[in-house]
Parts: structure tokens; C-alpha cells; sequence
């Protein structure tokens, strides 16, 4: 039984080495972890400070959203523009306490930021128009009494950003249509009218202002301000409309590094990200995705390994012998015996290699037609047959594939 089980393939064959050899270790090394991973480590470290000094860069020329001095497109400079060439002086203060002559309108991006007195010196000046941009509670009990926040009123705080029906009687909301309004939203109470509703509450709220002089426009954000998005919808001619009213406009330039007054709207985890870092976790995650890729589209050279010990091919062949023997695994031994002849014979023949084998038919043909005195049906019963039944089969069988090999090669 032994000295005639298959044998394992040739590139499955361990090496011997001389007893003398020195056993080699296949534990990684410290060294050789580095060494694959330095381009690794060089693209991570080129990547880190690109990130960096680009932020260095850029964090003199940023400006925050909807600022009239910034050409980006979320800057303001457009709407600025605009008005100035129908005829609106314009100008930019970081002093809102300046006193109003009736004739002109003051934009206050984040009046939260104002200090008490800041706002109750704003309430007394003679604004014609007050433009609030995202108040909280604070700045709206002085400033716009009356007008509370949406979650104050049992309704959402925010909203996105998108095109909305004014739906109120603001001439200026019914001339521009629709246009892009969200953010916070504020319950417009029993003075002011709301515009734009979104549920339960308004993105845009227009009230009277305190003593009977001007009006004030609450807006939960100044998205529609912006140079892109000044093209979409009735952006434009809302924003020329609520800041183009009188012929002065002061825009007031906020201090963000003050503190927030307390009691303003809620901030989500998102306000807390500095601007710019989204983009970076994108460009990360698109490059681990083309690093897979890469690493993925094949599995790499074969290599050889040094067994821990030596092992020889006629023990590794007794070894399958005995175990083919204990599972009494006749078909399975009979099929590898048959499948190795196959493979052996079909080069001799001349016949193309194909996957899974040579064609059955074309294999016993040739063999007919090498060996006339053996017929083709016991070419494929010898190669193609059932399993031997017992171990004398099996052995009979294996003296029959080796007799038919050497007539094969020397007819």
C-alpha cells in the first residue's frame, strides 16, 4: 500500500538541508517591519505635513461665512457689490454702537456675540432697519421683543437650507418668490410676521421695531447671502430687498473669538469642526480606499520558507499512504493516482493543457492510437474507471497505470 500512494508534487516537496544547518527563525523582525512599511510611513508623513502647512497658510486669508470682505463662495462680497452699484453706500464697522440717522440699515451676523451693553446701545440708536443673522434668546429680548426661538415655542430648532415659498404678505419675500432659507427657527409671535415657514416654525421673521421706529428681520441664517448661492432661486433679490431698503447699510463685523452670550441657540457638533477638516477626512478616506485597492489587485510573489525541521518526500509519501489506508479512502487515493497518470501522459500525447485536464475523449484516442493492441473503452476504464473495491484492486490498479505509462513512452 505505501510504496504505491501518490506522491506530492514537486513545488510541495520540502527542501532538506544538511544536518549541520542552522535553524532559521520566521518571526518578523523590528527591522524588517520597517523596512515594509517606510514608504508607508513616508506617504503618511508627506500627507501630514502638507495638511499642516496648508492650514498655516490659509488661516490668514479665511474669513467666516457670509463675511462681506471674503470672494470665496461663502463669502458676502457679491450682495455688497450689488448694492453699492444701485446706489447704497455701504460701509463696515466693528463698532455697532454707532448711533443710526434714521436713514439706514444695520446687519448684525451673530448678535449673541454683542455684549449687554453692546445690545441695549444698538435697541436705542435710530436704525431704520435692524438685520439680525442668527439670534439667540438674549439678543432677541432686547432687540426683537416678541420673537422667540421655534424650541422655545415646543417646535425644531433648526432646519436645512433649502428653496421654501415665502407664504406672508413682506413685500420683499413676495417680489423675490423662492429662495434657499433654513437655519434657526424663530416663532414669529403676536407683532411679527413669518415668512418661509418650515414646520412650526420661520426661518425669516419680519416685527416693528421698539418706540415705532423701523422694523427688524430676523434671519436663522445667512446662507442666501452668499456669493454661491446668490444665483439660486429669489436669493439675490431677497437679499437687495432686506438690505437695499434705505440708502445707508452698516455691516457690522463680529468678533468671534468673544464668548457667547449665555442662553443663545444650541451649537451642534459640527460648528465645533474648523472649517476645512471635513475635506481633509474626505481626501483620507480616498486615499485608504485607493491604498486597498492597490494592495488588493494581486497576493503578491511566492516565496520559500525554511521548514523548522527537516522532513523527507518518502515519509511525507508513507505518511498520506497510512492516512489514505486508516479512512480505507481507496476512491480518493485511486483518484490522485489517476489524475497524476493523466497529467504525465497528455504532454507525451502532444495534447493541449486545459483547466481541469485533457479532454477524456481526445486522451483515450490518442493512447488507442499509440498502443493499436489496446482499445480505447479500457484506456477509459483503466483512467476513467470506477473505484477499486479493495486494497488488491488498488494495488492492481496502480501496476496497470505505471505499465500503461511505460508503453505510452516507449511503444
Amino acid at each position: 500500500m505505501t510504496s504505491t500512494a501518490p506522491a506530492p508534487p514537486a513545488a510541495e516537496r520540502p527542501t532538506e538541508r544538511p544536518a549541520d544547518a542552522a535553524p532559521t527563525s520566521l518571526a518578523p523582525t523590528g527591522r524588517g517591519l520597517l523596512r515594509r512599511a517606510r514608504w508607508y510611513l513616508a506617504f503618511l508623513a508627506v500627507l501630514l505635513v502638507s495638511a499642516i502647512g496648508l492650514t498655516v497658510l490659509d488661516q490668514g486669508h479665511r474669513y467666516p461665512p457670509a463675511d462681506p470682505r471674503s470672494y470665496d463662495a461663502d463669502g458676502a462680497h457679491a450682495v455688497v457689490a450689488l448694492l453699492e452699484h444701485q446706489g447704497v453706500k455701504a460701509r463696515l464697522s466693528t463698532d455697532p454702537t454707532a448711533p443710526g440717522d434714521g436713514t439706514d440699515t444695520l446687519v448684525l451676523p451673530e448678535p449673541d456675540l454683542l455684549s449687554p451693553a453692546q445690545l441695549r446701545a444698538v435697541a436705542t440708536a435710530r436704525h431704520q432697519r435692524l438685520v439680525l443673522i442668527n439670534p439667540g434668546p438674549v439678543a432677541l429680548d432686547e432687540l426683537a421683543p416678541g420673537v422667540r426661538t421655534s424650541d422655545d415655542a415646543g417646535g425644531i430648532p433648526y432646519t436645512s437650507v433649502r428653496s421654501t415659498h415665502p407664504g406672508c404678505a413682506l413685500p420683499e419675500a413676495v417680489r423675490a418668490g423662492t429662495a434657499e432659507l433654513g437655519g434657526t427657527l424663530y416663532a414669529s409671535g403676536s407683532r411679527g410676521d413669518g415668512c418661509y415657514s418650515r414646520g412650526h416654525g420661520y426661518p425669516l421673521v419680519s416685527a416693528p421695531g421698539e418706540g415705532g421706529g423701523g422694523d427688524v428681520i430676523v434671519l436663522g441664517s445667512g446662507d442666501f447671502l452668499q456669493n454661491g448661492r446668490l444665483a439660486e432661486d429669489g436669493n439675490a433679490s431677497l437679499a437687495l430687498g432686506l438690505l437695499g431698503s434705505q440708502p445707508h447699510l452698516t455691516w457690522h463685523l463680529p468678533d468671534y473669538s468673544a464668548p457667547v452670550a449665555k442662553g443663545t441657540a444650541r451649537k451642534s457638533f459640527d460648528d465645533y469642526i474648523p472649517k476645512g477638516w471635513h475635506w481633509a477626512f474626505y481626501q483620507l478616506a480616498v486615499a485608504a480606499v485607493l491604498a486597498a485597492l492597490w494592495r488588493a489587485r494581486r497576493l503578491g510573489p511566492v516565496v520559500s520558507e525554511n521548514l523548522p525541521v527537516v522532513v523527507r518526500a518518502a515519509e511525507t509519501t508513507e505518511g498520506r499512504a497510512r492516512l489514505y489506508r486508516r479512512a480505507k479512502a481507496r476512491g480518493r487515493a485511486a483518484e490522485a493516482l489517476r489524475r497524476a497518470a493523466v497529467h504525465r501522459l497528455a504532454p507525451v500525447l502532444g495534447l493541449p493543457p486545459q483547466a481541469g485536464g485533457p479532454d477524456q475523449e481526445a486522451l483515450c484516442a490518442a493512447v488507442a492510437g499509440r498502443l493499436p493492441e489496446r482499445p480505447a473503452g479500457d484506456v477509459r476504464a483503466l483512467l476513467y474507471g470506477p473505484p477499486p473495491t479493495d486494497d488488491a484492486a488498488l494495488l492492481r490498479l496502480a501496476d496497470d497505470l505505471d505499465a500503461l505509462e511505460r508503453q505510452v513512452r516507449n511503444p
